[in-house]
């Protein structure tokens, strides 16, 4: 990812944090966007400038769920960059509960954060991508987005979404150089999975051949993948990185 500009959303911890690591690492400038977190984004930011010098490292706000937000992240962030090549739509949230109990607001929170996110912050930052024909959008799902989870139906509903969305865009613009592949983890090592209960989270080790969850560096190293030449031909694709968890 030498020279390259990239974009990530939801940048500051978990898989975000860890693709932009890595994207500083393999030499990309690197624009990431935060919600809540903006000590722990600017601390990380101020971590890599520093392990990097020379490499640029800027975290901005972004709320992917407002449109006007997002326009405004996708304009500043284009702004701090020389060149623009990768966007990385991370950006999300779970609230989980049995659909029977699920509140409007709790559907809407996730739906707005997970799967408007897709239009709100690739409607902006795709026409540079097309005008230069070259560049790459990788969008994270789940493995809920593509089996189902229970007490996830929000979720799962817009992950698979996000699939779809991605099938559909990479049709619409591979002729232009832009590759769209979507990314869907199982259980990763995150703020997400740190909150589910021991024994729970010790049955769901179990289904999983290795008996462990992943890390967000195995993510990472996915995405960065798909971001850079040698994955030149391949789009359209929802990858599954779930350690054999559904097979």
């Amino acid at each position: 990812m030498a020279g390259r500009g990239c974009v990530v959303t939801g940048g500051s911890r978990g898989i975000g944090a860890a693709v932009v690591r890595l994207a500083l690492a393999q030499g990309a400038d690197v624009v990431f966007g935060y919600h809540s977190g903006e000590k722990q984004a600017r601390a990380l930011a101020d971590e890599l400038r520093t392990a990097h010098p020379g490499r640029r490292c800027t975290p901005l706000y972004a709320d992917v769920a407002d449109t006007a937000a997002a326009e405004r992240f996708a304009a500043s962030a284009l702004g701090h960059l020389d060149r623009f090549d990768v966007l990385v739509n991370n950006a999300g949230v779970t609230r989980d509960t049995l659909f029977a109990r699920m509140g409007p607001q709790q559907w809407h929170e996730v739906i707005g954060t997970n799967l408007d996110s897709m239009y709100t912050v690739t409607k902006p930052l795709l026409m540079p991508l097309v005008k230069q024909r070259s560049g790459a959008i990788i969008n994270i799902a789940s493995s809920s987005g593509m089996h189902g989870t229970p007490g996830q139906t929000a979720y799962s509903a817009a992950k698979a979404g996000v699939i779809g969305f991605t099938k559909a865009l990479s049709k619409e613009i591979g002729a232009r150089g832009v590759t769209v592949n979507a990314v869907a983890p199982g259980l990763i090592e995150t703020d997400m999975t740190a909150a589910i209960p021991e024994d729970k989270a010790e049955f769901l080790r179990s289904l999983i051949p290795g008996h462990a969850f992943g890390s967000p560096e195995d993510v990472a190293h996915l995405v960065c993948f798909l971001a850079c030449d040698r994955a030149r031909y391949i789009t359209g694709q929802a990858i599954e990185i779930s350690g054999g968890l559904v097979v």
